[in-house]
């Protein structure tokens, strides 16, 4: 039987990366800062739209008043990304990486950094910013990273129905006999041609009959649970799900009646989750609902959001 043919990954628009750095030049406009310094690369990409493998170094200087410089490993088609100079830096001589990938970019823009006052970074502050003041704006950012653009969300959904196309697998894989392992692999594989192009961490729990994380050659046993914990990340935009499967797909009716109450919980979360709505209290309310039904303990929290990384705000605990 063929393999389905892999779907083009959404990608992050120039618009939607214009409007992500104008917001972040009402920050430095705030704090009064003259630039940020750009050098995580999941930040890199949230505001240009440039991604690359994770061997590079790419770097973006945002000044408050002026222009957007990226600096890339590669030579970079200048429509396709949303800055307004491009620097190349030498990431490679002849084929062969060069050590050092961030402190070699950095000293592409070395000078211009220097001549900041004020600089906003987020992250390290670079080793040569002696004679002005440096901001760590990573709170700013995951600020702004808490409501997502219509871009990023289509990212999301990429990553999403890449994890869900896993469970599909899944579905059809788990029975008994089947390794750990084996199964990883092959819902790892789906995963893939789900999102259309090599995808980044791939989750959390593997194994069958256990709440642990790496898969095993181990083969699995009719009636054991399976907890799989998915997140598929799609140049940096994280989905987060998880799914139990029973090994031979007959539940008793305990299991039964745990699904019952959760899926009463799952649409409390989704008729309360609102704008305004304290997250502490909804993780009470399903609290009540769940710890001690039926004899069961509710120890875990109750969700989060996701975004540039997997787990993000807001989150759903009694914190």
């Amino acid at each position: 039987m063929p393999l389905p043919l892999p779907e083009p990954a959404a990608a992050l628009t120039l618009s939607g990366c214009r409007q992500r750095q104008a917001r972040l030049r009402e920050a430095l406009a705030r704090l009064r800062l003259d630039a940020a310094l750009i050098t995580l690369p999941r930040h890199v990409h949230y505001l240009t739209g440039y991604w690359c493998r994770e061997v590079f170094a790419p770097q973006a200087l945002v000044y408050r008043d002026g222009p957007t410089v990226l600096v890339t490993p590669l030579q970079v088609d200048s429509q396709a990304v949303a800055a307004d100079e491009i620097v190349v830096y030498e990431s490679h001589r002849l084929g062969t990486l060069v050590d050092h990938q961030a402190a070699v970019a950095a000293q592409s823009i070395e000078q211009r950094t220097s001549q900041t006052a004020c600089l906003g970074i987020d992250r390290l502050s670079p080793p040569w910013f002696e004679g002005g003041t440096c901001h760590d704006l990573s709170g700013e950012l995951l600020s702004l990273r808490r409501a997502k653009d219509e871009d990023e969300i289509a990212l999301m959904r990429t990553a999403i129905a890449a994890a869900e196309a896993a469970y599909a697998c899944a579905r059809q894989r788990l029975a008994l006999g089947v390794t750990e392992i084996e199964l990883f692999a092959e819902m790892q594989a789906a995963a893939v041609l789900r999102a259309g192009e090599g995808i980044g961490e791939f989750g959390n729990d593997f194994q069958i009959g256990a709440l642990a994380s790496a898969p095993r050659p181990r083969a699995a046993q009719a009636g054991e649970i399976a907890i799989l914990d998915v997140a598929v990340l799609v140049r940096g935009y994280a989905s987060d799900l998880c799914r139990s499967f029973v090994v031979g797909g007959s539940p008793s009716e305990i299991q039964m009646q745990a699904q019952r109450r959760i899926l009463e919980v799952l649409a409390l979360v989704e008729a309360e989750a609102q704008v305004g709505t304290s997250c502490r209290k909804l993780y009470e309310e399903a609290n009540r609902m769940l710890d001690g039904y039926c004899g069961f303990s509710f120890k875990h929290h109750l969700g989060h959001g996701i975004g540039l990384c997997n787990h993000e705000a807001p989150r759903l605990n009694p914190e």
